[in-house]
């Protein structure tokens, strides 16, 4: 879990973790959910993923990429 620090739609986004921050890199298949599991449209990703939000981010390591496969924000 982290706090987004720099966010490009449908990109990029760099996550603030204990570690320090972490670029992600997202794909046409990456899932946005809610911690109960909802599933967020378009238009909900467009306005709730922002800058400051903290998520948690479950990806696969791609080559030299963190590759997103599921966003996970609080209800």
């Amino acid at each position: 879990m982290g706090t987004i620090t720099q966010y490009t739609p449908g990109q990029t986004v760099v996550v603030k973790e204990t570690s320090g921050d972490r670029p992600y890199k997202f794909t046409k298949t990456t899932t946005y959910v809610t911690k109960s599991g909802k599933s967020l449209s378009e238009d909900e990703v467009r306005t709730r993923i922002k800058i400051g939000l903290p998520i948690h981010v479950k990806f696969v390591k791609q080559d030299n990429d963190m590759v997103v496969e599921r966003v996970m924000i609080d209800d």
